[in-house]
């Protein structure tokens, strides 16, 4: 690690800048990871960082310094930048000064997906909100997931807001994707049930049996499922509401059928 870096004009400090944009980070092939937990999460799986810049003034993270000595052991370029850089760099008001610049890699195809007889699947259809679909990555990882398909995607899951809702698992989480036409005909050729989530569903998602291989279906919250979602080989369900508001977020769903799923499954 060289001397400080305390120009904005830095050329590989205006680049990492940049990547706060989808347009950027296609373009560069690159995404920013924002701190610690995060930057961890991506090195216990493998990913491949490009640098990492450091601000030794606001690093005061627990464990922190062991994260930046495994950063050093795994040959990635360190650079040492002011607190005012850190500040351009860190997501929002997060300063937790350290920040990480990683290579894009490519959601994998559904032909490389393997199913087990018992299995649990997500498919997320046309979600918009990066933070949305970070939280559901996120209950996914906690429910044990065995992996979710972005279908007809939208949202980026390597965006700052996608990363930092999933608490890093976006890293770890098997994430695939395809249009919604070729994931429910896959989703057929696999025998999965197929179990969709609607506000105007009759079924009570607690009333249907979560075993074997299922795969459940959440749509944006706005305009909710395509049509795709529907017919006699697709099972709705609904979550009851109490109160006045006719259903949750779509993550706070996913996490409720998620858990769910496995209860069942555990049973």
């Amino acid at each position: 690690m060289s001397g400080i870096i305390r120009s904005f004009q830095n050329a590989r400090v205006k680049a990492a800048s940049r990547l706060r944009q989808s347009r950027q980070r296609h373009k560069q092939g690159r995404f920013l990871i924002d701190g610690c937990r995060e930057i961890s999460q991506a090195m216990a799986a493998d990913w491949p960082l490009d640098e990492v810049f450091v601000c030794h003034e606001v690093l005061d993270q627990q464990g922190a310094e062991e994260l930046l000595e495994l950063v050093r052991q795994a040959g990635v370029s360190i650079l040492e930048v002011t607190s005012a850089i850190m500040k351009k760099l860190a997501f929002g008001s997060r300063l937790e000064g350290l920040v990480a610049i990683a290579r894009q890699q490519p959601l994998l195809e559904l032909s490389e997906l393997k199913l087990a007889d018992s299995c649990l699947l997500a498919v997320l259809e046309a979600v918009e909100k990066p933070g949305n679909l970070g939280a559901i990555l996120r209950a996914a990882d906690g429910a044990g997931l065995d992996a979710v398909i972005l279908a007809d995607q939208r949202s980026d899951p390597f965006s700052p807001n996608a990363i930092r809702a999933s608490t890093g698992v976006v890293f770890s989480m098997p994430l695939y994707t395809a249009s919604s036409l070729a994931t429910r005909e896959w989703l057929a050729q696999q025998g999965c049930q197929l179990l969709a989530s609607r506000v105007d569903a009759v079924n009570d998602y607690r009333q249907v049996n979560w075993t074997g291989k299922i795969a459940v279906v959440l749509g944006e919250e706005a305009a909710g499922l395509s049509d795709c979602w529907s017919g006699s080989q697709v099972q709705d369900l609904r979550i009851p509401m109490r109160g006045q508001a006719d259903s949750l977020n779509v993550a706070s769903s996913a996490a409720i059928l998620f858990y769910e799923a496995r209860r069942q499954q555990a049973d």
